[in-house]
């Protein structure tokens, strides 16, 4: 990784899946590697997690903040893996002064999450580069979520790596067991205009992704795992293209597009 002094950080959203790819070696988890190796040595890194939804808005602001296990039935390996990466207590405040009017609370108690831990584990394996997490307003429409993303931009020319991390198609309902299970035809729909508003920069029609009716409703039938997108599309600079890292289907309902925008060509 290069020096992030001058330079203005790249912005990245995660299709994290499975809490399982932390430990695993797949294509996704090996196209993260690349993105972490690919980006400028951050400074900070702010995540926008899919798993920390709160009424208000928050920010983790510890010196040392936990890893979280926030899921159930999976073996003993994955309660037992840390991400032991420091906190940035003047990350947050600065977060929060961007953000003002918006009142922030300077959270002390959550941490990091599996969508924040799961691909940082990749990406940044060594655990070594402070990171602050902001939870996302479970009361506010979408277009509140890619307002404050759109506050958040002069971050990047600050050392901070903001990532996103959720999914584009996320249900959980509906997932098939067994091995190369097709993507169903709504799932295919959906995240096939997902990837056309991304690069063709049309951030309404992300916006607005219930206007895609049935597909949409089935993609997203719950919007935390989408919404952390909605933050890295905002912060997308006009000279910057969109590009997708790795893309699949797992389980025929969960899609696994991550995306760039600013990186260094891989």
């Amino acid at each position: 990784m290069s020096t992030s002094a001058s330079v203005r950080m790249p912005v990245i959203f995660f299709g994290h899946g499975s809490p399982m790819n932390t430990l695993a070696r797949n294509r996704y988890t090996e196209a993260w590697r690349k993105l972490g190796a690919a980006a400028p040595a951050p400074k900070s890194i702010l995540a926008i997690s899919a798993h920390w939804v709160t009424r208000g808005t928050a920010v983790t602001a510890m010196a040392e903040p936990r890893t979280i296990h926030d899921f159930g039935g999976f073996p003993q390996a994955l309660f037992d893996f840390q991400y032991p990466a420091p906190g940035d207590p003047a990350l947050a405040m600065r977060v929060r002064e961007l953000l003002a009017p918006v009142e922030v609370d300077l959270d002390q108690s959550w941490g990091l999450d599996h969508g924040t831990w799961s691909v940082l584990a990749h990406a940044f394996p060594d655990a070594a580069i402070p990171v602050v997490q902001l939870s996302m307003d479970g009361t506010q429409p979408a277009q509140f979520h890619y307002d404050i993303g759109k506050r958040l931009a002069p971050l990047r020319d600050e050392g901070v790596l903001i990532i996103g991390s959720g999914n584009v198609v996320h249900n959980l309902m509906l997932m098939q067991r067994g091995e190369n299970v097709p993507a169903f035809d709504w799932a295919q729909r959906f995240n096939g205009e997902v990837r056309v508003a991304l690069a063709s920069g049309e951030h309404q029609a992300l916006i607005d992704f219930g206007r895609l009716g049935e597909a949409a409703r089935l993609s997203v039938p719950t919007p935390e795992h989408y919404l952390p997108l909605l933050y890295i599309a905002a912060l997308q600079a006009g000279d910057e293209d969109m590009a997708i890292a790795v893309d699949g289907y797992e389980a025929g309902s969960l899609g696994m597009l991550s995306a760039s925008a600013g990186m260094p060509r891989l």
